[in-house]
């Protein structure tokens, strides 16, 4: 039986005449594709993000439970590359856009924010206290990206199935 490989949506390839180092964030292309749901992440570029691979190229993604959808199965999205080959990966901080090394962002469950695809998200922050404020305004807890687990991720999923159009 053959492995279940989805293929939506190549690496964007490193350029080295970007003037970026390998490993920097990049400018989301407007023909990027989410490997994980084929969405265009630079049409919601505040839930944007990244990874960046060994050999400096990139994949976008349209929100943080891509990314860790994505993470968590990197050979099923992506073939030719697996998760060791990851030097970076980044989100998009709900507060100012910049971008955040995934890792250390803190993230909010369970809020009334709607990502891209209009369900529950996990909105980024570098900034513990901004996450606390926007918890104060919008509802939610707190996450580290550790505790973003496959059964989160199942739960996330579940409940866009629910609010399906």
């Amino acid at each position: 039986m053959a492995a279940d490989v989805c293929v939506v949506a190549s690496p964007t390839p490193y350029d080295p005449a970007s003037g970026l180092s390998l490993a920097a964030p990049r400018v989301v292309p407007a023909d990027a594709r989410c490997p994980v749901c084929g969405m265009y992440p630079a049409r919601s570029r505040d839930w944007a993000a990244q990874v960046i691979f060994g050999n400096g190229d990139a994949q976008f993604f349209d929100s943080p439970p891509s990314l860790f959808v994505y993470l968590h199965n990197v050979a099923r999205y992506n073939q030719g590359h697996h998760a060791d080959d990851i030097v970076a990966s980044y989100v998009s901080d709900a507060d100012n856009g910049h971008w955040v090394p995934a890792r250390s962002a803190t993230y909010v469950n369970g809020s009334s924010a709607r990502g891209p695809m209009r369900t529950g998200n996990l909105p980024a922050f570098a900034e513990v206290t901004a996450a606390q404020r926007f918890v104060r305004v919008h509802g939610g807890e707190l996450l580290s990206a550790s505790d973003v687990t496959p059964e989160l991720l199942q739960g996330l999923r579940a409940t866009a199935a629910v609010h399906a159009h």
